[in-house]
């Protein structure tokens, strides 16, 4: 056996609570009742309840409590194994690292916008399996696909600028490594999102998109920051500069993944504040626009929940404790031997 809700059973700390006061409400009745008369009186005048009457009447509304509480946390047993098929499609995230990343023209910056984005898309992903890959001048696979959404977050978490040293926005090379996570993904079943500001886009447009296309795969991009441009904060304090000392601005080369995103069957969105329709980019253009495959075959147990005998129980012992009334009919006796 075991319970649907096991923290409703914490309740039953109140039965020693009720039994404590149950025995002091006892001792004090006595009490007040050798005020009144002497014990030897008590059966004589005053009706009242057998010890052993009372105690079961006690156990009964007791009985009735913790059946009630027992209830309350769903117990069950009880089971039938159930076939589950789990049907999804495979989505490499690709997330930009470089630098240009820690420019504030989007709040607090772009990395960390990027991140939370990420989360929420977490939240929205039903069934599919998630991998993680980190880029810049290069780029290396930081998580596998796998359907553990909160090793994904605990990856992400690790995610920053300093992680790969080489500086650059190497999209293909990004490209390359997502699709050797695919490993045996159908064609029809893949997907990339793209997470970047898009600067320094070096490739030439055409062999990312001849790449992408060749394996089947639809890229949705979602950019990060301004097309006015921002400062790219330096490490060693200041803002990264030229070497005319010139104030290097990075900006969101829009029309570059825009480009990038239709060529390949995908779509583009910039991030804004409030701005970001992530149900769109899931729901509509990435389930919309691949195809579910079977992922896991997996069998689980569908338990019997058992809660209604206890229901049952309960309400049985408070039905039968009003009638345990108990009492002593030697109040008349005692009338019928004083003559009136």
């Amino acid at each position: 056996m075991n319970f649907v809700d096991v923290n409703f059973l914490l309740i039953l700390v109140i039965i020693p609570f009720m039994l404590a006061l149950h025995l002091y409400a006892q001792r004090r009745k006595k009490r007040l009742l050798a005020e009144f008369a002497s014990q030897a009186l008590w059966h004589n005048f005053i009706s009242y309840p057998s010890i052993l009457n009372r105690r079961v009447k006690f156990i009964l509304l007791l009985s009735g409590v913790v059946l009630g509480i027992v209830a309350l946390a769903r117990p069950r047993w009880g089971f039938q194994w159930q076939e589950v098929q789990r049907r999804g499609v495979d989505i490499i995230v690709a997330l930009d690292v470089s630098r240009s990343m820690l420019a504030e023209d989007v709040n607090p910056n772009r990395l960390i916008r990027a991140k939370r984005e990420i989360i929420d898309l977490l939240l929205l992903i039903e069934g599919d399996r998630v991998g993680l890959v980190a880029f810049a001048g290069t780029s290396f696979l930081q998580s596998p696909l796998t359907m553990d959404y909160g090793a994904i977050e605990l990856f992400l978490d690790s995610l920053d600028t300093d992680l790969i040293p080489i500086q650059g926005t190497a999209i293909k090379h990004a490209l390359q490594t997502s699709i050797q996570a695919f490993s045996d993904t159908p064609h029809e079943s893949r997907a990339v999102i793209l997470i970047t500001d898009g600067e320094n886009h070096s490739e030439e447009m055409e062999e990312i998109v001849h790449i992408a296309k060749e394996a089947g795969i639809k890229i949705f991009i979602i950019g990060i920051g301004q097309r006015e441009g921002a400062p790219i904060p330096n490490p060693d304090g200041g803002f990264l500069k030229n070497q005319q000392g010139e104030l290097v601005l990075s900006k969101l080369n829009e029309s570059a993944l825009q480009e990038l995103a239709l060529a390949t069957g995908g779509s583009y969105v910039q991030s804004l504040t409030g701005d970001l329709d992530l149900e769109k980019i899931y729901f509509q253009d990435i389930k919309g626009s691949t195809e579910s495959k079977d992922l896991q075959s997996t069998r689980r147990r569908l338990w019997n929940e058992q809660f209604q005998w206890f229901i049952l129980a309960g309400l049985f012992c408070w039905m039968i404790e009003p009638l345990l009334s108990g009492h002593r009919s030697q109040q008349n006796n005692f009338f019928k031997k004083s003559g009136t």
